[in-house]
């Protein structure tokens, strides 16, 4: 007789890190798990781990990794490509050791620092980048002049740029002096130079910039230039974002 198709459930979810494979059966048995939004009771269960959608209480378990989902903090400075012909310090000079060719997903101005994700599945890639999917992305920019609830309220209703209109999903003052202004503000669309074009146009130049979250991945405390996997939870939820 041929062995059945697919993988044990518990299996699958225990190789992802959720629990031992007992945890992950105790899960089963209370209603905690679902394939494909229905939920699973019955032990034994076998599954393809590459193309069925599992979930533990709601949250996405990534199929297992066959390509690389990395974390990237950008130090303002360096260009987002991973090759200069001009000899300027790039991408690559901060993955040392990584053999496989990575590409980033979307990218920041040499002068802006922060958050870039980077992996070379391209598919993932493509739908992350595409702008019908609307992943916000978070900036924190210090410009210059005190922005006041005036302008905040013009930022919210919405300007009208050069190439269209632009509203950002949230904005808000985190901090001022007298002379310049920290600003947080949220975006679902990565057209050039957005952020730095859009406080111009208020008359609030940008001084430094940058970005601190993409959908559900943040910075945090990743330390300037260096990089990290993505983690399950990060991953699983991107996925969701984008329908991969």
């Amino acid at each position: 007789m041929s062995e059945p198709e697919g993988v044990r459930l518990q299996k699958v979810l225990a190789a992802a890190g959720v629990g031992s494979r007992r945890a992950c059966e105790e899960l089963i048995d209370e209603g905690r798990v679902e394939v494909n939004g229905s939920p699973v009771t019955v032990q034994g269960m076998r599954v393809d781990p590459d193309t069925d959608v599992i979930r533990v209480d709601g949250s996405r378990i990534p199929p297992p990794r066959h390509h690389q989902y990395l974390v990237l903090n950008k130090p303002r400075g360096v260009v987002s490509t991973m090759e200069d012909p001009e000899g300027r310090r790039c991408l690559s000079d901060l993955l040392v050791g990584h053999r496989e060719r990575l590409f980033h997903v979307g990218r920041l101005d040499t002068d802006t620092e922060g958050l870039l994700l980077l992996t070379n599945d391209g598919d993932f890639a493509h739908k992350l980048a595409h702008p019908s999917y609307e992943v916000r992305k978070t900036y924190l920019a210090q410009v210059s002049g005190v922005v006041d609830g005036a302008t905040l309220a013009r930022l919210r209703k919405g300007i009208t740029l050069d190439d269209g209109p632009v509203r950002p999903d949230k904005v808000s003052v985190t901090s001022r002096t007298e002379n310049r202004s920290m600003v947080e503000i949220v975006l679902h669309e990565g057209r050039n130079h957005i952020v730095r074009r859009t406080f111009e146009a208020v008359g609030h130049p940008v001084r430094r910039l940058a970005r601190t979250q993409i959908g559900p991945v943040r910075l945090g405390k990743l330390g300037s230039g260096q990089h990290r996997d993505l983690t399950r939870d990060e991953l699983g939820a991107l996925m969701d974002l984008v329908g991969a």
